[in-house]
C-alpha cells in the first residue's frame, strides 16, 4: 500500500483546510484509515480513523472542527479541517491498516498562525 498525502499549507485562525491522501496498491487489504500528527517536540497523535465499515473515530481536541471521509471513486482519505487553532499546527500523516501492517504516507506540514 502506497500513500501519498496532500493539501497542507499556511492558514490563520479560524481558517479551513482540506487534506486529501490518495492510496494505491493492496487497496482491497485496507480494513482503516486515518489522519495522525505531530507537532514539534510532542509524539505522534491520532487525529481521526474511519474503518471499511465507516466507523469513525475523532481525538477530543478536533471534534466538531474536523470531518473524516473517504472518496472511494478516487481511493482517497479526507480530513476537512475547519476552524483551526494554532494548536492544531503540525506535520500530518495519513495511515492505513491491513491484517499485516500499517503504512504511512510522507506528511503534510499544516501551520496555524494567530
Amino acid at each position: 500500500v502506497q500513500l501519498q498525502a496532500s493539501g497542507g499549507g499556511l492558514v490563520q485562525a479560524g481558517g479551513s483546510l482540506r487534506l486529501s491522501c490518495a492510496a494505491s496498491g493492496r487497496i482491497f487489504s485496507i480494513n482503516s484509515m486515518g489522519w495522525y500528527r505531530q507537532a514539534p517536540g510532542k509524539q505522534r497523535e491520532l487525529v481521526a480513523t474511519i474503518t471499511r465499515g465507516n466507523t469513525i473515530y475523532y481525538a477530543d481536541s478536533v471534534k466538531g472542527r474536523f470531518t473524516i471521509s473517504r472518496d472511494n471513486a478516487k481511493n482517497s482519505l479526507v480530513l476537512q479541517m475547519n476552524s483551526l487553532k494554532p494548536e492544531d499546527t503540525a506535520v500530518y500523516y495519513c495511515a492505513a491498516r491491513t491484517l499485516d501492517d500499517d503504512y504511512w504516507g510522507q506528511g503534510t506540514q499544516v501551520t496555524v498562525s494567530s
